[in-house]
């Protein structure tokens, strides 16, 4: 099989190729293309997959490519993890934002909405080339804010088109692990959006254990979100929230301790991988000796200043290893191989949660087979989620409108409209304020 990369050139890149590197059953990948637009981060990027696949017997094999068409052609797979306008344009986002007092991270806020709207045209082109070039492609999605792009591109792909992420993930392994359970064997109840979602119950051996660790101080304020959101809260809301709620629930202080702090996490991650590029140019440097040490560095100060403000400490070292390039990689195989599993995912709605359309993409467990992903049914939200919800679905179709008329004031209605956003004046300000450092907002008018 063909795996397409695009954003090949990717600091990620090696996590998704080290664990094709582990998969040695029939129907495997065969091929893999990097696309990317920055031919270094290619090279450097190849290096490092080299280095993985010495004594790898039957590796993969890697081609790099500047030609987006080239790259897509007789595709099996898709994946999607672009960055329009890189590192510098998320410490734009940030820095706009943090000017106005508002938050600028990359997927929640100001930041997310300003991502989206220089994103959603790019990846809306690439759909349309996918279904083109690769009808019979399945595109992974991971570009962030990986539940609108995924719900921009299934307008042109429909349900061939899937968004993945790993803090559901993540957060259901952390609260499996902390009740004794096998994470593997668990049944996480979880619904929302993308970065916007509620563990409502973990089910080990057919039974609901959530209640368990609600009703346990102790046990409940042992694990990153019990640390992140405080015990009294998590039992206030009887159920575990993803750990980009924090950036809603205790605003305030992210938005201060963003402000404060030496760099902002765009402004760091544009620093260190500048100089991970750099390095690995070194003809004398072990390329992939160079990236597991800048991925560590990442890892750790991940969510550094929501932990600071919520006093959680250093994250755990189980929590270090990241996670999307083994959901990729069994959606991949469930497609593929028709090996049914259960993955949460980013699809498209169809009936699932009642208060919104059938076309709205939302993030719940999923059953998955060789026709795709499929939708569980599930409880409806409370109603302080379900306004939450339905608050942020109406911003991210402002956003889709907005990049498909080019109109500056559904622009403005995007921004003002977010819960975290607390003036129409302040939106107008954002909008100047974006397009004056993103020539890829030219387009508004």
């Amino acid at each position: 099989m063909k795996l397409t990369i695009l954003g090949g050139g990717g600091f990620r890149v090696p996590l998704v190729y080290g664990a094709l590197l582990t998969d040695r059953a029939e129907g495997r990948v065969t091929e893999v293309v990097l696309h990317d637009l920055d031919s270094g981060r290619l090279s450097a990027v190849a290096r490092v997959l080299a280095e993985q696949a010495a004594g790898v017997p039957d590796a993969p094999a890697v081609t790099a490519t500047t030609d987006l068409d080239a790259a897509l052609t007789g595709a099996d797979f898709v994946f999607s993890a672009i960055r329009v306008g890189g590192l510098e344009g998320r410490a734009n986002d940030e820095r706009v934002a943090l000017a106005e007092g508002v938050l600028g991270q990359e997927t929640v806020g100001a930041g997310g909405i300003a991502y989206g709207l220089r994103t959603v045209p790019v990846a809306v082109d690439i759909a349309r080339r996918v279904a083109r070039l690769a009808p019979d492609a399945w595109v992974i999605n991971f570009t962030n804010p990986a539940g609108l792009v995924t719900e921009a591109m299934s307008r042109h792909l429909g349900d061939r088109v899937i968004g993945i992420c790993d803090s559901p993930v993540g957060l259901g392994r952390r609260i499996a692990r902390v009740l004794g359970g096998n994470p593997k064997e668990a049944w996480i109840d979880y619904v929302g959006l993308n970065h916007l979602g509620w563990v409502r119950g973990l089910h080990i051996a057919g039974r609901d254990e959530l209640p368990r660790l609600l009703a346990d101080p102790d046990l409940l304020g042992s694990f990153e979100e019990g640390k992140l959101f405080g015990v009294d809260w998590l039992q206030s809301l009887g159920a575990i929230p993803n750990e980009y709620l924090h950036y809603y629930y205790f605003n305030r202080e992210a938005v201060r301790a963003y402000q404060q702090a030496e760099k902002t996490r765009g402004a760091f991650l544009r620093d260190q991988q500048a100089h991970f590029y750099e390095a690995v140019t070194d003809p004398g440097a072990r390329a992939l000796d160079v990236w597991d040490r800048t991925r560590a560095e990442r890892e750790a100060t991940y969510m550094s200043e929501n932990r600071e403000t919520a006093g959680a400490g250093e994250r755990d070292a189980d929590d270090l290893s990241g996670g999307y390039e083994k959901v990729a990689l069994a959606l991949m195989r469930a497609i593929a191989r028709d090996e049914r599993t259960t993955l949460i995912l980013n699809v498209r709605n169809r009936g699932t949660l009642s208060v919104l359309d059938g076309e709205a993409v939302i993030e719940v467990p999923c059953l998955v087979d060789a026709n795709g992903a499929h939708p569980v049914a599930v409880a409806p939200l409370p109603d302080h989620a379900t306004g939450l919800v339905c608050a942020v679905k109406a911003v991210e179709r402002e956003v889709l409108a907005a990049a498909e008329s080019g109109a500056r004031t559904t622009a403005v209605k995007a921004f003002a409209l977010h819960p975290l956003v607390d003036s129409v004046n302040v939106a107008r300000r954002l909008v100047e304020g974006y397009t004056e450092v993103h020539p890829g907002l030219a387009y508004l008018k």
